[in-house]
């Protein structure tokens, strides 16, 4: 069994560096961060590490370690809740002496001497919740901490347990977590109070927004837009729920201009959108995607594609 697998790998080695994509999102610290806790506890001689960039909006949870090339060398590598290869944060995850992947994305890139991959996982961190409870017979345990990351994680990807990729599992581990001691009311604050500028945006979106008659909504972020209204790229992912209960909405489309490329956040309430995101440098579940373009033509045949989706939806 895969999981056993991986326990086994980490009880053996001394060294572990733990990697999660780049622009992680509440999941993606969550389990990283929470699998770092979960073996610093059960196993406190261990030498663990959570790398990649910071993510300012992200601090509350948890910052990232700082390590040196050289201890790749000796090091078990895990990398939680990136599906593709290009979008694992710091390159080094290829130089450790041996590679785990653990995910629940539709599989579009194997990678790793021991992959896990459970598409029925509402999160990466549900995952790890997992893991944690099959180890148990084994002497490991969570704390207050590791449990607080991982329920943030499962929140997240759940837009707050909403999603259609909540399952009875789902809450049967969040239950298991809440037994630990962390403030929820303070965690869920921290994960959805939003700055007034962020806000205003969001009213400039739902007074200006339009809905195809295929249900497909196109929201058109860019830099002027966002200058004007002072929010960063970061901060604009906040937004990507804001039209979601619009009514007779299918999809929807949020493209997010930087510098050097458009970042595409797709969802959808029912038509197949991730296989859209793949044909545009991207990929995800179903029903929520991410995707990278480059230019605002591309941008019109991505909605066209999208448009037709919706459509070709009872």
């Amino acid at each position: 069994m895969k999981i056993t697998k991986i326990i086994e790998a980490i009880e053996k080695n001394q060294k572990i560096i733990i990697h999660r994509h780049i622009r992680p999102d509440p999941d993606a610290i969550g389990s990283q961060a929470g699998l770092k806790e979960l073996i610093k506890h059960s196993f406190p001689e261990k030498e663990v590490y959570a790398v990649g960039e910071d993510a300012p909006s992200l601090a509350f949870l948890a910052n990232m370690d700082q390590v040196q090339d050289s201890a790749y060398q000796e090091s078990l590598v895990i990398v939680c809740d990136t599906a593709n290869q290009p979008r694992i944060d710091d390159g080094r995850y290829k130089t450790g002496r041996q590679l785990i992947k653990i995910d629940h994305h539709p599989g579009t890139d194997s990678y790793g001497d021991i992959e896990w991959v459970s598409t029925d996982a509402s999160s990466t961190s549900e995952m790890i919740v997992e893991l944690a409870l099959e180890a148990e017979s084994r002497g490991w345990s969570l704390n207050d901490d590791a449990a607080r990351l991982l329920y943030a994680g499962i929140v997240g990807d759940t837009g707050r347990f909403k999603f259609p990729s909540t399952t009875v599992k789902t809450f049967q581990y969040a239950g298991e977590l809440v037994r630990y001691d962390f403030d929820r009311t303070a965690l869920y604050n921290e994960l959805y109070q939003a700055e007034e500028k962020v806000l205003r945006l969001s009213g400039h979106i739902l007074q200006n927004f339009q809905l195809s008659e295929n249900g497909l909504c196109v929201i058109k972020l860019t830099a002027d837009l966002l200058k004007e209204f002072n929010v960063t790229v970061e901060e604009s992912n906040q937004l990507v729920q804001v039209v979601a209960d619009v009514k007779g909405i299918k999809a929807w489309l949020f493209l997010i201009e930087e510098a050097d490329q458009i970042r595409v956040r797709i969802r959808s309430k029912g038509p197949i959108i991730n296989q859209i995101a793949r044909k545009y440098n991207g990929g995800g579940h179903p029903l929520a995607s991410g995707a990278t373009i480059y230019t605002w033509e591309e941008a019109k045949d991505l909605a066209a594609d999208l448009e037709e989706v919706c459509k070709n939806h009872a």
